[in-house]
């Protein structure tokens, strides 16, 4: 059954105006624009993060006392069960690229969302939305992906009504993929394409993104299912670096990477206190990451809520200018 027919006809508001919203990991790059979104529309939202200090920024988007920081550790009980006391719907976005102490994958991305749907459960939140991850998979090569499939379980087992979110990259001002490899492009002459770049991805953009999410807390109907998104072209690893040379206005040799050598060059940067590559991304490299057919076949995608996904050549241009020689004053020719 498509969303687009009788799940449709089930848009109604679940939530009323001025109910309050939990979101675990507001201050992150998806974050902060869920946030702008539900403040707009008139909840009350509880940020609920580990260093309430650098959410503050964010009191702005709502008028006096409608968006409110509050420290919680997602991998702590206490926490976790105060910050959604009280709230009409949660929405969890936390998750990790890379693992550092005691922030490991199984900790946050499997226990820590199993802890959190088990904590809305027991306060009688009327809504979850969980965001995960295309490539989450019980049988991936990943650890990530296989914690971001266990910790899918979890909150199905703890909040079978829960409604999952997987989106493909996401992109925008504030993004760690295309502003992590324009400045890679910056001082290198080369970028690296691991595996000669052929893995397929769906980028999309985290303002498309946060309307989704919030679409899915606001309605009925889309409960106990699980969404994919993704951007309106399925592109290869290769064509999104020839995309981002030519919005920054710089030729650098695309350089094939064999696995073999990118996992020795990823076993040594790890260690680094940001690693811009690690053996586990390695992996996860080597699957496509692009919304299944099953999922656009049967509604479950941001087209399916009424979404039209924004192109890449629209946005790219207005936060790569950065990257160009002479900043937004250059000017790029786009053919």
């Amino acid at each position: 059954m498509s969303v687009d027919s009788a799940d449709r006809e089930m848009m109604v508001s679940a939530l009323p105006v001025g109910g309050m919203v939990t979101v675990f990991g507001g201050s992150g790059f998806l974050g902060r624009h869920i946030v702008h979104a539900l403040a707009r529309r008139g909840y009350r939202v509880r940020v609920a993060v580990r260093r309430p200090n650098e959410a503050h920024y964010l009191r702005p988007m709502g008028v006096v006392g409608q968006v409110e920081p509050v420290q919680a550790n997602i991998r702590d009980e206490a926490s976790v069960k105060a910050a959604v006391a009280g709230a009409a719907a949660v929405i969890n976005l936390v998750g990790l690229l890379h693992e550092s102490g005691k922030q490991t994958f199984d900790a946050v991305m499997h226990e820590g969302a199993g802890r959190v749907a088990r904590a809305c459960s027991e306060a009688g939140v009327k809504k979850l939305v969980h965001v995960s991850a295309i490539g989450a998979d019980e049988d991936s090569p990943s650890d990530y992906g296989r914690a971001k499939a266990a910790g899918e379980k979890a909150v199905r087992q703890a909040f079978p009504a829960a409604t999952i979110v997987r989106p493909s990259i996401v992109f925008g001002p504030e993004d760690d993929f295309f502003n992590r490899f324009a400045a890679m492009a910056r001082l290198s002459p080369a970028l690296p394409l691991i595996g000669g770049g052929t893995m397929k991805l769906q980028p999309v953009y985290v303002k498309d993104l946060a309307e989704g999410v919030v679409r899915l807390v606001e309605n009925h109907g889309f409960e106990r299912k699980t969404f994919e998104f993704g951007g309106p072209e399925k592109k290869t690893f290769r064509e999104l670096m020839e995309d981002l040379l030519r919005n920054i206005g710089r030729k650098r040799i695309l350089l094939p990477l064999p696995v073999f050598a990118a996992k020795i060059m990823a076993f040594f940067t790890q260690f680094l206190p940001n690693p811009p590559l690690t053996p586990d991304q390695v992996r996860l490299l080597g699957i496509d990451n692009v919304v299944s057919e099953a999922a656009e076949k049967e509604g479950r995608t941001l087209q399916g809520l009424g979404v039209t996904p924004t192109a890449l050549e629209i946005v790219l241009p207005t936060y790569l200018y950065r990257f160009r020689r002479s900043g937004q004053f250059e000017r790029i020719n786009a053919s």
